[in-house]
């Protein structure tokens, strides 16, 4: 165990020093930060379809850099950054991962906890920023969503006035703000450089998880190659999107007690383990140390992330 905290203490320090180092160098030039984030929403993506800038920085270290470069999965995992619109390259979240998963882990050595409880604590604080990220993305793609009908609309009313789509497009880009001014900023950058209208806006279907705005862009695609009245079919679309707003707005009041009954439910069994836990440790080690305990203690938390799961699938009504 002492071998085990000593590698532990010295992983630390290491990616404690190339963390602050990152940090420096991106506080000491404002310039430079706005810089490396717009290269950052331009190459942080390997698309399918386009990609402007084929070079792709990961990390500000340069080992890690070519490490996650040659990994598969790190083009989903780039995806999940952009969509989440943070600013930070995948290398930081995952040195600020194993930064606090050495953490918990050390916690548990030090209120003697056995190696188990050590380690599933250290996971649990490794995790928390694949949490942060997921939480973002879920709220950008949902001010998204919610920012939608009204640049349909703004674009339908370009096209009546007699703006090519191009100029709609920019009209949207400068009136709107973050996520939907920059993801469509982002595809006129890709038109600007000699990328089809079609393909840029299959690459903005690609980087932006939006149902309806994938209903957009296959509109325009069969518009552009069929003919046919755009600005009535994107008015609409803003149209539905709105009843489905409404509909989606009635059905959170209805589920609003219901959801806090089963948050107080789900975080009741845990805060009175944690309170048992200093106010009598021996009455709740024997759902840890004993092994029928052990047992109990399973299958009590299997059922709960079953109910759970089960309580998300009835309220999750798709309109």
């Amino acid at each position: 165990m002492d071998l085990l905290i000593g590698v532990g203490t010295f992983l630390f320090v290491v990616l404690l020093i190339e963390g602050s180092s990152i940090v420096f160098r991106t506080l000491r030039s404002p310039e430079e930060k706005e810089i490396r984030r717009r290269l950052n929403a331009l190459t942080s993506l390997e698309y399918e379809s386009v990609d402007i800038v084929r070079k792709r920085v990961l990390s500000e270290v340069p080992w890690l850099n070519q490490k996650l470069l040659k990994l598969k999965w790190t083009g989903s995992a780039g995806l999940l950054l952009e969509q989440a619109g943070t600013r930070h390259t995948l290398g930081f979240f995952i040195l600020v991962s194993a930064v606090l998963a050495f953490l918990g882990f050390t916690a548990g050595s030090w209120l003697r906890l056995n190696y188990v409880l050590s380690t599933v604590a250290g996971a649990c604080l490794g995790c928390l920023p694949i949490f942060h990220i997921l939480t973002k993305k879920r709220k950008r793609m949902e001010k998204f969503h919610s920012q939608l009908p009204e640049a349909l609309d703004l674009v339908a009313r370009a096209l009546r006035a007699g703006q090519a789509l191009s100029g709609a497009l920019k009209m949207v880009a400068d009136e709107m703000d973050d996520p939907i001014g920059d993801e469509f900023d982002k595809a006129l950058n890709e038109i600007n450089f000699g990328v089809g209208v079609s393909e840029a806006l299959k690459s903005l279907a690609n980087r932006v998880d939006c149902l309806d705005l994938k209903f957009f862009i296959i509109a325009v695609v069969i518009q552009r190659e069929t003919g046919g009245n755009l600005a009535e079919i994107l008015e609409n679309s803003a149209r539905i999107i709105r009843e489905r707003f409404k509909l989606h707005g009635r059905i959170r009041i209805l589920a609003a007690e219901g959801k806090l009954s089963a948050l107080i439910l789900t975080g009741l069994p845990f805060v009175t383990a944690i309170a048992l836990l200093f106010a009598n440790p021996g009455y709740i080690q024997i759902l840890i140390k004993d092994p029928f305990g052990r047992i109990l203690a399973g299958c009590g938390i299997s059922l709960m992330i079953l109910g759970i799961f089960s309580m998300k699938k009835m309220i999750a009504i798709k309109v």
